[in-house]
């Protein structure tokens, strides 16, 4: 009874590692109509099944410039890359996220944890992000160049 019940969670996180989704990445303002078709682009010429649309939310910070969230869907490692290419290839900025503290998985599975993002500007690390959930949305927290 107890290795069905260790297959069956084996299973359901294999489901949710290959459904990583994320709405907190995000894409310099004005420009991201211009990066999702590249990325668009370059998945097809790759076989690379991701898929990736425009938010309706933005996000302001005092460090780093305006933002346009992007939603996507597909594997984290696909998602990194990608994200850092297209800054790279186009020479735009782009906010890579998804981290957390570490020792705090519990309550990043809740939702209660802050998130940390990486900020590239040219392909080039830039700085550093840390978010909080206000009302449903996205905020920085925290901007640290560097």
């Amino acid at each position: 009874m107890k290795v069905i019940i260790l297959y069956d969670l084996k299973a359901y996180y294999r489901r949710l590692t290959l459904l990583a989704t994320s709405n907190n990445f995000a894409i310099e303002k004005g420009k991201s109509v211009i990066a999702i078709e590249w990325i668009n682009e370059y998945n097809n010429k790759n076989n690379k099944s991701f898929k990736i649309s425009i938010s309706k939310h933005s996000l302001t910070t005092l460090n780093f410039g305006n933002f346009d969230f992007v939603e996507w869907e597909g594997d984290w490692s696909i998602a990194r890359n990608i994200f850092k290419k297209v800054s790279s290839k186009l020479n735009i900025k782009v906010i890579e996220s998804g981290y957390h503290q570490k020792g705090n998985v519990i309550a990043a599975f809740f939702g209660m944890s802050k998130e940390y993002g990486k900020v590239y500007s040219g392909g080039k690390f830039i700085g550093n992000i840390i978010f909080a959930k206000k009302s449903g949305k996205w905020i920085a927290e925290k901007e640290k160049r560097g």
